[in-house]
């Protein structure tokens, strides 16, 4: 029992401790649980609806607000969402919402541009949007430098995402050249032209061209571009050559390119490397001047129909060509020539003379070359290139009887000895026989007019009334008589035969 009594004891001497419990009223569950899913939807928002970039136009022409989508390949990966002008009132400033898939696209250098209906040449695009309407067109950059803000192009872009390569060609006029017209390789077509700009110096054109593969890989830096516009039609003389390379060049225009065959194998060229365009395909191929041998050349007679770049031969093969041409007058006598200046290439003399010319010094080689030819009748003249142009050439012909000629190796250019053109002799000739014929008619004009005054005089001694005619009507009376008397005796020795010994006797 004691022990009883004491557990009850400590049992009543231990503190009672009451907790109070928090709780959370329902009321709150809903506006949190909202709260908590407003946040997750804007967060999963944010995170769909992809960047937003700012896209700077020339022009607002055929875009609109929340309508015009922007596309890569056919795939809407975006919506211009505002369309303002800017500051300066030069450019339009537009925002584009893009989708998240669009974030690998915006990178440095990409490209866009508004497609809508284009003709170009003998190209035409954009055709599609005269339904769906216009839509900014993208294309993608090598890029991996990010990029949110853009300039958009005012034409398309030609390359697109075909491989290949730019090139520029210098020229100093257009000619029929234009954005898109082609570009032919061995009348294949290879590319395209990209643009076209006036160089800083306003002497040339840059024109920019892209080559694509695999046709890139045979411009090396020997290769030839030249314009392929229209037709070319030569005159030689084996008849009427006409080359064109396609239809397509007829209509548009368009460029060629091709390379020596007897090249060395070079690398292809380096991207962005600059070529000289050639007006057509001859002068692109033909030969450079190497280490050139200049004359000049006095002609004392017209030269109408020689320009400079005409062809100078030797036999017929061309071995240089004109340079300059003008004119020069004696200050002492008056009299005008025409200075004509050629450029000789040694290496177009033909291998002997390249071969002798290894043999000593060049300079005194050629000018015993030189002294040579002249020696035996060298002259240089003007020679017809074409009859239907009547364009003309300088050929090197010899003349043996020709006056012997010492040059004067003191002047630069040397002076060669020229001779009159065949054609020219003729017209001297032909003058001089119109001099003499003058002359001739001169004389013989004198002599028809002593022929008149004597015919004159004849007419004035037998005029009606004159004492020549009397008297000349009376010895033709008297003669008329005479005459009588003469038939009546003849008549009578006819009769009487015997009367020539007897005499006539009385009957």
């Amino acid at each position: 029992m004691p022990d009883k009594h004491k557990s009850f004891q400590k049992v009543a001497e231990s503190k009672i401790v009451v907790k109070k419990r928090t709780r959370l009223s329902l009321v709150w569950v809903i506006p949190i649980v909202a709260a908590a899913a407003g946040v997750w939807i804007a967060v999963t928002h944010i995170l769909s609806r992809g960047p937003e970039i700012t896209i700077i136009f020339h022009s607002a022409e055929g875009l609109e607000a929340n309508k015009t989508k922007v596309k890569y390949n056919g795939l809407v990966m975006g919506v211009l969402k505002t369309i303002s002008l800017s500051e300066d009132r030069k450019s339009i400033i537009a925002t584009a919402q893009m989708s998240p898939d669009a974030r690998e696209l915006l990178v440095k250098d990409t490209k866009f541009w508004v497609v809508r209906p284009r003709i170009s040449g003998l190209n035409v695009s954009g055709l599609s949007t005269l339904i769906s309407g216009n839509y900014v067109g993208v294309q993608l950059g090598a890029s991996e430098e990010k990029e949110f803000s853009f300039v958009a192009l005012e034409t398309p872009p030609l390359t697109g995402d075909v491989p290949g390569r730019v090139f520029t060609l210098k020229t100093s006029e257009l000619g029929s050249l234009d954005v898109g017209v082609p570009i032919f390789f061995r009348q294949l077509q290879a590319g395209q032209v990209v643009s076209y700009e006036l160089d800083k110096d306003g002497e040339f054109l840059n024109i920019k061209i892209f080559v694509q593969s695999p046709y890139d890989k045979y411009v090396n830096e020997d290769t030839r571009f030249w314009q392929a516009s229209g037709i070319d039609v030569s005159l030689t003389a084996s008849g009427i050559h006409v080359k064109t390379e396609s239809m397509m060049s007829i209509l548009a225009g368009g460029v060629a390119f091709e390379t020596p065959d007897n090249d060395p194998i070079l690398p292809p060229a380096q991207e962005g490397a600059s070529f000289k365009l050639f007006s057509d395909r001859t002068e692109a191929f033909k030969p450079p001047v190497c280490d050139p041998h200049e004359y000049l050349l006095v002609f004392k007679q017209s030269v109408r129909g020689l320009a400079v770049g005409a062809p100078v031969q030797f036999y017929g093969i061309t071995i240089g060509e004109v340079t300059n041409i003008s004119t020069e007058l004696d200050v002492k006598t008056l009299d005008g020539s025409v200075h004509v200046e050629i450029c000789l290439d040694p290496k177009r003399y033909g291998v002997n003379f390249m071969d002798m010319a290894k043999g000593e010094d060049a300079k005194t080689f050629h000018r015993k070359m030189v002294d040579t030819l002249i020696s035996r009748g060298m002259r240089a003249e003007l020679d017809t290139g074409n009859l239907l142009t009547g364009s003309l050439l300088v050929s090197l012909n010899f003349y043996p009887e020709a006056p012997a000629v010492v040059l004067d190796w003191s002047q630069d250019p040397l002076q060669l000895p020229t001779v009159l053109d065949k054609l020219a002799s003729i017209e001297d000739s032909v003058e001089i026989l119109l001099k003499n014929l003058n002359q001739t008619v001169v004389g013989a004009r004198g002599t028809i007019t002593n022929a008149d005054k004597m015919l004159e005089s004849a007419n004035k001694l037998i005029e009606p009334n004159s004492v020549m005619n009397s008297e000349l009507n009376n010895m033709l009376q008297q003669g008329s008589g005479a005459a009588r008397a003469l038939r009546v005796l003849a008549d009578y020795l006819e009769r009487h035969p015997e009367a020539l010994i007897r005499g006539k006797t009385g009957e």
